[in-house]
């Protein structure tokens, strides 16, 4: 059963919904504003935040107290290529790093239109080098995200593999746009049901990231991916968003692949409700799952250097 919260949210989305007029033409800058909104739900922990420069790409350290020492959580914030940044993220990646006990590293990568595929994978790709340039061991490397974030995670892994990179330990993926062709089940059975996207959007962002090019391209489209040797994976997904089969699906391919793959599938939730993460009670349970997933699977780190060693974060910017 939802709680009251999720009800309540459910109920006023949906009004917003019946009383707003589809614009006639898309205007990014709205979308953009809209999407840096979400920066006014503020983490509910305490967390130190340090500006950095990851590979030469924008990014902020999230460290809260109580962190694991040397375990390092990559997070790569959704808003289907186009929107969303460090700033509207940094709530819900500061709750993740809380959970996990580790300090967590958001960047702001390049978006689309202004900079579509593959920029933003080269950027989570160069911040990922610079964090194993800095120390960090990837066997207490998370790799995680939302949405298109979710994907980017997916496709990070797919690329450190292929360049033979060492892999993180494991990856989190909050409702991952997997397939950028639109094809699955979802995108037409939950169409009403999901009340924070919407197809017409989801096909402009398309365009905007791949132009001209082959949407089942696997480091755009994770799904259509050989996804043999990628780490354990956790995927949440909610049970009445569009991108409910993108999740389905992967998992099952990943599974045939000989991936562990952990699939969460949250009853009547909307698309990464984890960002209320300080409202609902769903929220919350999520992201304490995601704690004990990495957890399990990363265990201790005896003999690592202390977390928020502000020399040696320096010193790996300026390598």
């Amino acid at each position: 059963m939802s709680s009251w919260q999720l009800t309540a949210m459910t109920a006023y989305y949906r009004l917003v919904r019946i009383l707003a007029r589809p614009p006639q033409q898309f205007d990014l800058a709205k979308d953009r504003a809209d999407g840096e909104a979400i920066g006014r739900f503020k983490a509910r922990v305490p967390a130190e935040r340090q500006p950095v420069h990851a590979g030469g790409v924008p990014a902020e350290w999230l460290i809260p107290a109580g962190t694991h020492p040397g375990r390092t959580l990559l997070y790569l914030h959704g808003g289907g290529y186009c929107i969303g940044s460090i700033h509207s993220h940094r709530g819900l990646a500061t709750h993740i790093a809380h959970a996990t006990h580790a300090r967590a590293l958001i960047i702001g990568y390049r978006r689309a239109p202004e900079c579509p595929f593959p920029a933003p994978l080269d950027d989570c790709l160069a911040a990922y080098r610079w964090l194993l340039a800095s120390g960090v061991r990837p066997e207490q490397l998370v790799v995680a995200g939302d949405s298109a974030g979710g994907a980017l995670a997916i496709s990070l892994l797919l690329s450190a593999r292929d360049q033979g990179i060492p892999l993180a330990a494991a990856g989190v993926c909050l409702a991952p746009w997997t397939d950028l062709t639109l094809s699955g089940d979802s995108y037409t059975s939950n169409a009403q049901s999901d009340l924070l996207l919407d197809r017409r959007h989801l096909a402009q962002w398309v365009n905007w990231y791949l132009g001209d090019h082959d949407p089942r391209d696997p480091l755009a489209s994770p799904l259509f991916a050989d996804l043999r040797g990628l780490p354990p994976l956790l995927i949440q997904v909610g049970s009445v968003e569009m991108l409910l089969s993108d999740a389905t699906r992967f998992a099952d391919r990943a599974r045939a692949a000989g991936v562990d793959v952990t699939l969460e599938v949250m009853e009547h939730g909307q698309h990464v409700q984890q960002l209320g993460v300080g409202l609902l009670p769903e929220a919350r349970a999520a992201i304490a799952h995601i704690g004990q997933f990495v957890d399990e699977r990363l265990g201790d780190s005896p003999g690592q250097p202390a977390v928020g060693d502000v020399d040696r974060i320096k010193a790996a910017e300026t390598a």
